[in-house]
């Protein structure tokens, strides 16, 4: 078992879960709330990842982050060292990547909240702010904690996106699942089967995780 490479995944699915979460609150609830004449192509951008190769992704996030474009190319003088094949170019990639699975379910729990109650909510006086903290977000939360669960179990089995952005460096960019590509390339499959059923169930306890907190929330607003 690779518990360096494993305890990287979890690293790396944290992190993106942590700078996730406010981008689909508040991302989720622009795209909800509000019509414009580019909401499709909005939309249809933020999707972009999903249905793209993770190879042809990897490789644009290889061109836009490498040494010679403008964001390599500042990263390397303000940090002194490149932004490819680091933990730090791995969750900017993630981040991005993982775009569509935080903003659709968030954007989807805000448009289930019924327009009366954000009505209701501002005749009696609450701020935007104030709205969404008390009033929209614990109704929305059942879409927003479905695009966390979704985010986390991604970036646990994300292989292209990481292979082309970091390679697989022990300790730096090499997660579990570019781990289990090179135990089966060694022929370890009883290594590979041991990290494979380990991530199943890492990742069918998360889901199950959140069915559960779900259902208790789905509960408690009715």
């Amino acid at each position: 078992m690779d518990w360096t490479a494993l305890f990287l995944s979890l690293r790396l699915a944290g992190w993106t879960v942590a700078i996730l979460l406010p981008l689909s609150i508040l991302s989720g609830r622009w795209l909800a709330y509000h019509r414009f004449r580019a909401k499709g192509l909005v939309e249809a951008m933020v999707m972009l990842p999903l249905v793209l190769p993770p190879t042809v992704f990897g490789f644009y996030m290889l061109l836009a982050f490498g040494r010679n474009s403008p964001v390599g190319d500042m990263w390397l003088r303000l940090f002194g060292h490149q932004l490819v094949f680091t933990f730090e170019g791995l969750l900017v990639a993630s981040v991005i990547f993982n775009l569509p699975f935080a903003i659709q379910p968030a954007q989807r729990g805000f448009e289930a909240v019924p327009v009366e109650v954000r009505e209701a909510a501002a005749c009696c006086g609450l701020s935007p702010w104030r709205s969404l903290w008390k009033i929209e977000l614990p109704l929305a939360w059942p879409g927003v904690l479905t695009a966390m669960v979704l985010v986390f179990s991604h970036t646990l089995g994300e292989f292209g996106v990481i292979l082309m952005m970091g390679g697989s460096i022990p300790g730096v960019t090499k997660t579990i699942a570019i781990s289990i590509y090179d135990r089966v390339q060694g022929f370890d499959m009883q290594g590979a089967a041991i990290m494979s059923a380990t991530l199943v169930a890492i990742s069918l306890a998360t889901i199950t995780a959140t069915f559960m907190l779900s259902a208790r929330i789905g509960r408690r607003l009715g």
